[in-house]
């Protein structure tokens, strides 16, 4: 959505010795945060068995991403009402007392609007729509739902860190003209209009998930440059199948090598 330049749909990667995967990767996801110094830039990639992972085409995909306590409960096919009532009463919360977290865009007005006239708390996200949605899986972030619409490519990356993490994303294409529609029916999904479920986006098998932080977030850290030709990084990796998060710090050492190359 952004024209940063991405591997292609079938593009073939690797010495092709190995086991065939399906992958999926943002190199920097939040170009905008990372340009303007903010939050919660990071670089993340996922890696499935092959023909697991949804062909996700480069559209606008909405969002209903939510953490393990709510998964199962709510549905994106719900008015917003009806979704923030459901998720108090499972949560044990008053609807105000929910925080509800979206990205500040001009296309979520009416959604804002509404979360406004209910009484919840809203968090704005700038841009990072794979952290937003991975939010509400982590306690320490205090976010219950993440709701909304971003890229489709990232809401695979999102669903394939929440099935790690026990939570759930459902999902729905927002194809914006017929060139769009076709091209869903053109890389194999015969009902761009149909709500997508985690089976859907990167099956039932296992996926591996890691992100490293770029600017600093509300679960990793950034990049920090030390004087010695030292750089500090910090990633998360993880596993569906065996739901092990690993936090992992590392330095890198850079002896006169520039960043940039121009």
């Amino acid at each position: 959505m952004d024209e940063a330049p991405m591997l292609y749909i079938g593009e073939e990667v690797g010495s092709l010795n190995g086991p065939e995967v399906d992958v999926a990767v943002d190199p920097l996801e939040g170009t905008d945060l990372v340009a303007k110094g903010l939050n919660n830039a990071m670089s993340v990639i996922a890696v499935a068995n092959e023909g697991n992972l949804l062909h996700a085409p480069d559209m606008y995909m909405e969002k209903l991403a939510v953490g393990p306590a709510l998964v199962g409960v709510l549905s994106i096919s719900d008015p917003l009402e009806i979704t923030l009532i459901k998720a108090a009463e499972k949560l044990n919360k008053k609807v105000s007392d929910l925080t509800v977290m979206i990205l500040d865009r001009a296309r979520h007005e009416e959604k804002i609007q509404t979360l406004r006239k209910i009484g919840v708390r809203i968090k704005f996200l700038s841009d990072g729509d794979v952290a937003g949605a991975m939010a509400p899986a982590f306690p320490g972030a205090g976010i219950d739902l993440y709701v909304g619409s971003g890229g489709a490519p990232e809401g695979v990356l999102a669903a394939a860190a929440l099935k790690c993490l026990g939570g759930e994303l459902q999902s729905r294409l927002i194809p914006a003209d017929g060139i769009e529609y076709d091209r869903c029916l053109q890389m194999g999904i015969e009902n761009p209009y149909k709500v997508l479920s985690m089976e859907d986006m990167i099956g039932k098998e296992d996926v591996i998930f890691a992100a490293t932080g770029i600017t600093p977030g509300e679960f990793l850290g950034g990049v920090k440059y030390y004087p010695d030709e030292r750089a500090e990084t910090h990633s998360i990796v993880m596993r569906a199948k065996t739901k092990t998060i690993r936090f992992i710090r590392t330095l890198h050492y850079l002896p006169n090598k520039p960043l940039i190359h121009k």
